[in-house]
């Protein structure tokens, strides 16, 4: 879907149906005269602080060892500035820990236990994220594997929120959990810049959920946002990043890799694997959920 609006701006974009929630918090705080990195960090709280969302914040899906350990990442078009944290623990907002790291350090990136120093350093509290529901199925989880039962995969979905303001500012953020029961310290495509989230001021931005392994070995974002550079609309540059992906890589289509993009005219687009999935979109002129374009052929690589 490409859509374009005389007077577009802001636009939200979002992945997931629980994007819905977070592109309203994003678009009122930008209503209210909030800058777009502010709508962008509030509108991802959302789903952080969403006890039932199990891809993110609290209420995530621990690792094998039983913790919950996130990753976020938040980057600007004004001066191409960017910030990170991954397998940080113990802080409910990795987004907001992650614009700190932008906007007072020198650094893109921090991980681990160096995340979570700084962010008790910059006044966020500790705060407990595995909730009872989730300790208790990774109890079971630790059962099932010690008898050698195979468990049904757990989810591993991602907000990711992208943003133009009226000026034509670009921003974009994105938050997980993770891969539930993961090994402790592994880190997806989401708090990567280039993988699961980017923008360039004189194109456009994109960002990527789904299997985060299948999304940071190419780059995915970077490449959606080139395409787009190349003259593509944000769906079609979707869908070529999924296209030459698949036509290199082994799994063919069966990657669990899902992308969404918005240009600088507003218009905006998104593309997945398989059936596709739900995506949101707001504006001063729609609010809706919207059903990707679904690549699964392997007849046409453009």
């Amino acid at each position: 879907m490409n859509v374009f609006f005389e007077s577009p701006r802001p636009v939200f974009i979002s992945t997931w149906k629980f994007g819905q929630a977070v592109n309203q918090r994003a678009m009122r705080v930008a209503m209210a005269g909030g800058s777009l990195l502010d709508a962008i960090e509030q509108g991802i709280w959302v789903a952080e602080d969403d006890v039932h969302n199990e891809s993110v914040g609290r209420g995530g899906i621990p690792n094998a060892d039983g913790v919950v350990q996130l990753d976020a990442c938040i980057m600007s078009s004004n001066r191409h500035r960017a910030g990170a944290v991954c397998a940080v623990e113990d802080v409910l907002h990795p987004i907001s820990v992650a614009r700190k790291v932008m906007e007072e350090t020198p650094h893109v990136m921090l991980a681990g236990n160096g995340a979570r120093e700084f962010a008790l350093a910059h006044g966020f509290r500790t705060f407990d994220l595995l909730t009872p529901e989730q300790h208790s199925k990774w109890q079971q989880w630790q059962k099932d594997k010690d008898a050698g039962q195979k468990s049904p995969n757990p989810g591993h979905d991602t907000i990711s929120l992208l943003g133009i303001a009226y000026n034509g500012e670009l921003a974009g953020g994105s938050s997980t959990s993770g891969w539930g029961y993961k090994l402790p310290g592994r880190v997806g495509d989401s708090p990567i810049i280039g993988s699961g989230l980017y923008l360039d001021d004189l194109v456009g931005a994109a960002a990527a959920t789904g299997r985060g392994e299948n999304i940071m070995r190419y780059c995915g974002s970077f490449m959606v946002v080139e395409n787009m550079r190349r003259g593509a609309s944000p769906e079609q540059a979707c869908i070529q990043a999924i296209r030459y992906i698949a036509r290199i890589d082994p799994r063919g289509f069966d990657l669990d890799i899902n992308f969404i993009a918005i240009n600088k005219a507003g218009e905006y687009g998104a593309a997945g694997t398989g059936k596709g999935f739900p995506f949101c979109v707001i504006s001063s002129q729609l609010d809706e959920v919207v059903q990707s374009v679904a690549i699964n052929d392997t007849t046409t690589f453009v």
